[in-house]
């Protein structure tokens, strides 16, 4: 079990879409994942370097090209596992290209991850063990990283501070996304601080109560 003061994180917004990539890592072993890196490795490789850290995975939580864009280089370049997202998600990561171009985006290639991930499933940095979430709706593979030690859930497109995600692209389904708020991401608890794909970070209960989207 690891204490809420082992897992520490840092989020650099990167890619013309200001995409929340965060830096997870161990205070123990000073291990890290990086989260999302969507774009800019540059910066992302510079704040790792300056924190520190031993960056060993790449944790991703849906592939759109502004979570995902970057991450076939950087796990080629440092030889990182891909960890995620969920099978549903795999059409995406065939289209990272064209969504390259259509977003105006560096090249980005398509891969193949290590590691799908699944509803239940846990993934490890250091001695920090987060739970994985399947949370479909804004994607049919998108999942969320949840530390229950740490009361920090790192949930990409799929809650907002004020919003919701997107469901208006292919296979996005928004009674789906509302389901996968309601019933996988309240239960985490109301303290439980979230660090969404885009903005500002906020609470599950202050979601709860004034978001106008998913209020109770």
């Amino acid at each position: 079990m690891t204490s809420a003061a082992r897992l520490h994180y840092q989020t650099i917004p990167v890619t013309p879409f200001q995409q929340n990539c965060s830096i997870v890592w161990c205070e123990q072993t000073m291990e890290a994942a990086v989260i999302d890196p969507g774009g800019d490795l540059p910066r992302i490789e510079a704040a790792v370097q300056a924190l520190g850290v031993d960056l060993r995975q790449i944790w991703l939580t849906h592939a759109h090209i502004d979570h995902a864009g970057g991450t076939a280089e950087l796990a080629r370049r440092r030889g990182l596992p891909i960890v995620g997202p969920n099978e549903g998600d795999q059409f995406w990561i065939d289209g990272l290209a064209e969504q390259g171009r259509m977003f105006g985006f560096a090249a980005a290639e398509p891969f193949v991850p290590t590691r799908w991930l699944h509803d239940g499933d846990t993934v490890q940095v250091g001695q920090c063990v987060l739970n994985v979430r399947h949370c479909p709706g804004h994607t049919p593979g998108h999942v969320v990283f949840h530390s229950p030690q740490a009361e920090r859930a790192f949930v990409g497109d799929v809650l907002f501070a004020g919003s919701i995600g997107r469901t208006d692209f292919p296979r996005g389904n928004h009674a789906q996304l509302l389901a996968s708020i309601r019933e996988r991401l309240w239960p985490m608890g109301d303290e439980t601080v979230f660090i969404p794909g885009h903005g500002p970070e906020s609470t599950f209960g202050e979601e709860r109560r004034h978001n106008p989207f998913v209020h109770d």
